[in-house]
């Protein structure tokens, strides 16, 4: 097996994209979000500036900028 063909489970083919792993944690805006795997769709919780749960999709994720770090 070559050493190269290897890939994370969290990579993807597009650099941009959120992880696809459940449980996994980015961050946007400031805050925390959690992959939650459900039937159907896979979405992302978290909460917002009110502190009030809210899930994004991640085309949302995307649009609005993630990190794998909390911004300094």
């Amino acid at each position: 097996m070559n050493a190269d063909a290897v890939t994370s489970p969290e990579t993807s083919t597009d650099p941009s994209a959120p992880p696809t792993v459940p449980s996994s944690v980015v961050w946007c805006g400031g805050r925390p979000y959690v992959l939650e795997a459900r039937p159907g769709r896979a979405r992302w919780m978290g909460t917002d500036y009110r502190g009030r749960p809210e899930a994004l999709s991640s085309a949302e994720l995307q649009r609005r900028g993630w990190s794998h770090r909390r911004a300094s």
